[in-house]
């Protein structure tokens, strides 16, 4: 085993629950940038992360870091790292996606063909070959350019994570399943709790809250891109982080999770999804107008990200629904809301201030999650 320098982009704002998510896994965070976390760890370590991280988007092997301000100087220091500890002589290999902000190199096409080019000029010397066929395994990279400072990372995941596989059907705006998990970490919801979310949609929300309190990893159902790289991770280490990630499974938890949507067409997608992520079992779906939401019990939860423009025909539409969901969750003894909108206003057509406020993205859309806590239940003895 050899130490790896990792990077794991998230949405911004979700930073925080990330860092928690990579040292449960145990191990030691190096930075936390916007929208990124740099961590040690080690070739198993890779396919744990992958496996495991509900928030990040993707995990990346930290290729090299440097200052350029020149094309010159960009292909000269990435010529210069170590590509062969990493691409192997029938690699194919390409720049997948470049992005730069407040930087000099701003073009993102000549960013790539640079990279390329000089990754192939200091692998030419290495392998002694003046061509390469790449009919080998696939070697995506990432550049992320800021303030100057070049990040080149591998891309050890491919698809993004939040693409979990069993969301295979989806109803119109759904939130990210990463998004869902992240707002879930920030609540005080455990599973001891009822939680409702009234607008569930395709089950993103009700569906991560049960693999989150069933403790499974979210990455189970899918491949990676680095499952290949033999020249890098043993293909056992893999075997061995899905052996782990399968043995800790909570098969026995008792929850109380429902999804309540007032369209049974979009009903019977979340019923799906739910099947195919192996929580159905757990999640009472039903056909349920939000004005109608009731409980006799106390204490619960609701968790959800309610239509706010796009899937309503005008703003009055949004603004009275807004104003129905006060009058409904008034109804919930001792409950706590949290609720996710883009739609600024929503504090003021709900009638309460949130008890705190946090700033998250959904996609590029800024957006708000509300939050409002309800009584704590007593201790048991």
């Amino acid at each position: 085993m050899s130490y790896i320098e990792l990077t794991a982009p998230c949405i911004f704002g979700v930073e925080s629950i990330l860092k928690k998510e990579i040292i449960k896994l145990g191990y030691e965070i190096k930075k936390v940038d916007d929208g990124r976390v740099t961590f040690i760890a080690d070739e198993l370590g890779v396919c744990r992360s992958n496996i495991w991280l509900r928030t990040a988007e993707r995990v990346m092997i930290n290729v090299g870091e440097f200052q350029a301000t020149s094309f010159e100087e960009l292909f000269e220091k990435t010529k210069d790292l170590p590509w062969e500890r990493w691409i192997p002589e029938d690699g194919k290999f390409w720049v997948k996606k470049a992005s730069s902000i407040k930087s000099k190199l701003f073009s993102p096409s000549d960013i790539q063909s640079i990279i390329k080019k000089a990754i192939v000029e200091r692998l030419k010397n290495t392998y002694n070959v003046n061509w390469f066929k790449e009919d080998g395994d696939s070697y995506p990279l990432r550049v992320f350019i800021k303030k100057d400072k070049v990040s080149i990372g591998l891309d050890t995941s491919g698809e993004a994570l939040h693409k979990r596989g069993y969301r295979t059907y989806t109803s119109k705006a759904p939130i990210s399943e990463t998004l869902a998990a992240a707002i879930i970490q920030l609540t005080p919801w455990n599973k001891d709790r009822i939680l409702v979310d009234p607008f569930c949609g395709s089950g993103t929300i009700p569906i991560e809250a049960s693999m989150y309190a069933m403790n499974m990893a979210p990455g189970l159902d899918r491949e990676f891109t680095a499952e290949t790289w033999k020249n890098i991770i043993p293909r056992k280490l893999w075997f061995n982080a899905v052996d782990e990630a399968n043995d800790v499974i909570d098969t026995t938890s008792k929850i109380n999770i429902a999804g309540y949507d007032k369209d049974y067409k979009v009903l019977k997608l979340a019923r799906e999804n739910a099947k195919n992520a192996g929580v159905d079992h757990l999640i009472h779906f039903q056909e349920r107008d939000m004005r109608n939401i009731s409980s006799p019990k106390k204490y619960g939860f609701i968790i959800t990200n309610p239509p706010y423009g796009e899937r309503l025909e005008d703003k009055d539409s949004v603004i009275q629904l807004y104003k129905d969901m006060k009058v409904a969750f008034n109804n919930l003894d001792d409950w706590s809301y949290f609720i996710i909108t883009s739609f600024d206003d929503f504090e003021r057509y709900f009638g309460k201030n949130a008890d705190k406020k946090r700033k998250l993205y959904t996609g590029m859309m800024k957006a708000n999650l509300y939050q409002y806590y309800g009584n704590k239940p007593p201790r048991k003895n």
